[in-house]
């Protein structure tokens, strides 16, 4: 496929020419060869590196309309999902999970990490329902299903302890957890890392997700011991964006050494963390200037798409980037390549920047910068996987003739479109 007039991220054109799942050339326009059958005019279309999802649950997904009183901080979420969950079929799991799935998809998501619940009430259910999903999805997206339970350690988590392992024996891809909900933060941590090196897996904890004094990250460094074996992320991490900037940046250099990634997921943490604090009310984000600063790898994920710990989310990477923008204070270039280019490292998935060898998944995006992309974050995409289009959405502006005023009226009509992979 030959794509033409594209606008690259520097405000140039170019003709891009996809082979297989690769891009093999980039040019200037009317300087590569139109001999293919299939070509694609961009002119318009800002043409952008397909971003990721690398912190999902994809389990929870378009739940929020089933509680009459959203949940008001992460505790009180956690509780009636939890209350929630033992009535949930693995049908129903498996339907909203890949609606939102494609919900993604649309908006130019080609790889999604999604943690799933596997505790009392759920039991396997979750994972038996995500793993479906990924199979099903594969020609469209990566899937990674990460299992996530607490308690883990000493007797009180022997039986998550247990359902885990069978979920890992069963093809669940990460071992997760979230130490700062167990009791023993430290015992979780030995747990979780026990068990990625038995099963050959990647670790993605939820880590210090709240705004108290503690830093389990620094506990996970010490555990991780020199030459772990398997890639790890820690994702949130939101106390350490309240420690001083001396701990911050001790920190920061130790997670760098690791090799530990970071994931940030603003829109959530905005939404939940903080409720309480009227003066100075806290972002409830990650020590992001730290920790990019020191070299870690640090990507944005969406986290929740409509459910009991997010309303309003919705499985867009340009809304994180943007708030990344406004709330991260980070630059617009620097904010989409945590949704896209770090997001794909943290999955272990192949780059995808516009030259040469780089992987056919790309985002056409409505507009003729990053800045006016992030800015509208239009629904005006075209979505390449693997170097095929798999998914397009046009947005129609009419102008209404019966309005004689200098204003303007728009009706706007959204047209989605699937194509087979």
């Amino acid at each position: 496929m030959l794509l033409h007039n594209a606008t690259l991220l520097d405000g140039s054109e170019a003709e891009v020419r996809l082979q297989g799942v690769r891009i093999s050339e980039v040019g200037s326009p009317g300087s590569l060869a139109h001999d293919e059958a299939e070509t694609l005019d961009l002119s318009g279309y800002l043409l952008l590196p397909a971003p990721a999802e690398p912190h999902a649950h994809l389990d929870k997904a378009l739940t929020a309309e089933r509680v009459d009183v959203q949940p008001g901080n992460l505790n009180a979420a956690i509780e009636a999902w939890h209350a929630h969950r033992i009535g949930l079929s693995e049908e129903d799991i498996a339907r909203r999970a890949e609606s939102a799935a494609l919900i993604a998809l649309a908006r130019g998501v080609t790889g999604v990490r999604t943690h799933v619940d596997v505790g009392e009430g759920i039991e396997l259910r979750a994972a038996e329902a995500l793993i479906s999903v990924r199979d099903r999805l594969r020609p469209l997206m990566d899937i990674q299903v990460v299992a996530l339970s607490y308690p883990l350690a000493g007797a009180d988590g022997a039986e998550n302890r247990a359902r885990v392992r069978a979920a890992l024996e069963s093809g669940v891809d990460v071992v997760g957890g979230a130490p700062h909900i167990d009791p023993d933060p430290v015992g979780h941590i030995e747990v979780c890392l026990e068990l990625a090196v038995e099963f050959g897996r990647p670790v993605d904890l939820h880590m210090d997700e709240h705004l108290r004094s503690s830093v389990d990250l620094e506990d996970l460094v010490r555990l991780m011991g020199d030459d772990f074996p398997q890639p790890v992320t820690a994702s949130h991490c939101t106390s350490l964006g309240m420690q001083s900037t001396e701990v911050q940046d001790r920190l920061a250099a130790q997670v760098a050494r690791a090799g530990i990634a970071v994931v940030t997921c603003p829109g959530t943490n905005l939404h939940l963390l903080g409720r309480g604090v009227r003066t100075a009310t806290p972002r409830g984000l990650t020590a992001l200037q730290a920790l990019l600063g020191a070299g870690v790898l640090v990507a944005g994920g969406g986290d929740n798409v409509q459910d009991f710990f997010h309303p309003l989310g919705c499985g867009d990477p340009l809304q994180a980037a943007a708030l990344l923008v406004l709330a991260g204070q980070l630059d617009v270039p620097t904010a989409y390549r945590l949704v896209s280019e770090n997001a794909r490292a943290v999955m272990g998935l192949p780059g995808s920047g516009i030259a040469p060898g780089e992987a056919a998944d790309l985002v056409a995006v409505a507009g003729g910068s990053l800045q006016e992309a992030l800015s509208t974050t239009t629904e005006d995409r075209i979505v390449f996987r693997a170097g095929r289009v798999v998914r397009r959405t046009s947005v129609v502006r009419q102008q209404n003739p019966s309005l004689r005023s200098g204003f303007f009226n728009y009706l706007i009509e959204e047209r989605g479109g699937g194509f087979d992979a």
